[in-house]
């Protein structure tokens, strides 16, 4: 398919996801014709990557200049600048596409792109489940991840053929739920670093430096991926839960609720979810409801606790 049947791409913004999007796009033959930043250097450094683009200050340009703008801004961003861009009522002598405005955010309404839909012009979200690094080798990592797609018509089917050339697999989501989606998603990321944090912080008491620590973490938390990958979630299930040792769970939850702060809550918590993946086997632990008792026992004494610790300040 030849660059002048697909649509023209720009971004406003130009951080690490418009980056990673941007070249991504150019190297997979799509036109990026123009990008915007409020740090004028930044629109120059990636548009200087990209043949034919051009670099501006002025988000405006790039709606001039592409078919569908992706607005690549921080959440609190997105809706003053969407009221900020004038789209043409006449067609565009230089494109047969139509105008879109795409917003990248998990988190926030594609309604905040009203103003755009008000003037004639689609909108949509391309969120990519990817933490981008900032680094080159994003373009390549991105592969193989999720695009969640919001966008109804024709946008839906030329967002859903842009993730496919990233290579990657398009899901798309009903409007109104972008915040759960969002946040649930924390769980797999910024929740997963903080589960190595709590691990961290336990080991640093018993001597271990952070170096040490995450040495010997970040193998086992790669091939607990590798096998949730290979064979789904309760199956990859490990530990004492996974093997029905009810003593050991009782013992290491006194030992947390002996800790004091939140350390037995969390632990209780995430146990408790364990004990879910578990009753989802084919043949679950013979023990399982026993250790299930013992979480939720060890779970209303913390949270007694943490209770008479409120009234008491």
């Amino acid at each position: 398919m030849s660059q002048s049947s697909l649509p023209r791409i720009g971004f406003i913004g130009a951080g690490r996801l418009a980056r990673c999007l941007a070249l991504s796009f150019s190297r997979a033959g799509y036109p990026v014709s123009a990008v915007a930043s409020r740090s004028a250097d930044s629109a120059r450094r990636l548009a200087a990557q990209i043949e034919h683009c051009a670099a501006s200050d002025d988000p405006q340009q790039v709606v001039d200049a592409a078919d569908i703008v992706f607005l690549a801004v921080p959440d609190d961003s997105i809706g003053t600048t969407a009221h900020t861009l004038r789209f043409a009522a006449a067609p565009d002598a230089a494109s047969r596409h139509g105008k879109a405005l795409v917003h990248c955010s998990g988190a926030s309404p594609v309604e905040l792109l009203a103003p755009a839909r008000d003037q004639g012009a689609a909108i949509g979200g391309f969120h990519p489940l990817y933490l981008f690094g900032g680094e080159p080798a994003d373009l390549d990592r991105i592969a193989g991840c999720s695009v969640t797609i919001e966008a109804d018509g024709t946008l839906k089917d030329t967002l859903t053929a842009l993730a496919v050339a990233l290579r990657c697999h398009p899901l798309s989501i009903p409007p109104g739920s972008r915040m759960l989606y969002h946040g649930a998603a924390h769980y797999a990321a910024s929740f997963a670093l903080c589960s190595l944090a709590e691990c961290v912080a336990l080991w640093r008491t018993l001597g271990f430096a952070e170096d040490d620590a995450l040495r010997a973490l970040l193998p086992m938390l790669a091939g607990t991926i590798e096998t949730a990958r290979d064979k789904g979630l309760p199956n990859a299930l490990a530990g004492p839960v996974s093997r029905g040792d009810t003593g050991v769970v009782q013992k290491q939850l006194a030992l947390f609720e002996g800790l004091g702060g939140d350390h037995a809550t969390l632990y209780g918590l995430l146990t408790r979810r364990a004990v879910a993946l578990a009753q989802r086997r084919t043949s679950p632990p013979a023990t399982i409801e026993a250790i299930s008792e013992a979480v939720e026992e060890s779970l209303s004494r913390s949270l007694n606790r943490a209770a008479a610790g409120a009234s008491v300040k």
